[in-house]
């Protein structure tokens, strides 16, 4: 596959190899304005559960694994329009009835921030946008032996997926009486930049991602170990935005990785790419050219 072979190149080109495969999303940090609100928001809509509560941040999650922070950041404003920065957070469910109560939820509690929804061939997501303009996806994942991949690329597509159909399908019985405890893990974020290419050469030449799908100069997917996409990075409302300034929204991205090792090679190579890195022993930070932090832990 042409998967392999561009693998096998980095490796022998760079001496570094990509990616750790069992590498997997950590929370998103978002700095809003209006923290009681938003933390309503993730919690009673989104569905999700506060693991903790302290001063100006407040953690959300499923199953004691944190998902969403929320950092109060009452001096920032809102970007202008077409800065880089957050284009959604995907928060993959690992089953149709678990997405199906948390859609019912944003039908009943919030459906008015409800943007659309899609069958991808690979997964099933509805889109919404939060108080604050954040943008977040929820998805169910098809068996990756459902998946196909052509050229090393993975098929996806943007195709109809009527949400009520879904809830009568899927719905639990019970989700009126029911609080949504079921596990769910941040299962990719989607990123709006300034221009592809300079994407591609952060997050696959020196980051280490694997590239799964690409837009032409449009947008771009990467992963680790053969997942659809961890990130995906468009310009589809900021082509040709430079350096983000300080502003609510994204505040990090986290990134967990399996062990020392590999957030040691992973040190390596941003550092052999040029890439600016704060290594405190237990976390690497670095920013990508867009200045979205970035944070890699042993997760």
């Amino acid at each position: 596959m042409a998967g392999g072979c561009r693998t096998l190149c980095i490796r022998v080109n760079e001496n570094f190899s990509p990616l750790a495969p069992a590498t997997s999303m950590g929370a998103v940090t978002l700095l809003v304005g209006d923290l009681d609100a938003q933390t309503a928001f993730y919690r009673d809509v989104v569905t999700l559960q506060v693991l903790a509560a302290d001063g100006d941040t407040v953690t959300l999650g499923r199953a004691g694994r944190a998902l969403v922070i929320l950092r109060h950041e009452p001096s920032l404003r809102h970007a202008a329009s077409g800065s880089a920065g957050l284009f959604h957070t995907a928060i993959l469910f690992e089953t149709q009835a678990a997405l199906a109560a948390a859609l019912y939820s944003v039908a009943r509690r919030a459906p008015q921030t409800f943007t659309g929804s899609a069958d991808h061939l690979v997964s099933q997501a509805f889109y919404l946008t939060d108080p604050e303009g954040n943008g977040i996806e929820l998805y169910w994942d098809r068996a990756r032996t459902e998946w196909s991949w052509t050229h090393g690329q993975v098929e996806m597509d943007t195709l109809f997926l009527d949400p009520n159909a879904f809830l009568q399908t899927h719905l639990p019985a019970d989700a009126e009486e029911s609080t949504p405890t079921e596990a769910a893990t941040i299962g990719h974020v989607h990123l709006s930049v300034g221009d592809v290419a300079s994407a591609r050469a952060f997050y696959v030449d020196a980051l280490g991602f694997d590239v799964t799908a690409a837009l032409g100069s449009q947008a771009l997917f990467v992963s680790a170990g053969g997942y659809h996409h961890h990130m995906a990075m468009n310009v589809w409302n900021s082509r040709g935005a430079g350096p983000r300034m300080p502003a609510l929204g994204l505040g990090r991205v986290d990134l967990a990785l399996p062990d020392a090792d590999s957030l040691g090679a992973l040190t390596e190579r941003l550092r052999h790419h040029g890439v600016q890195v704060r290594d405190d022993g237990r976390t690497v930070a670095f920013d990508d050219p867009w200045r979205n932090a970035l944070h890699a832990v042993v997760g």
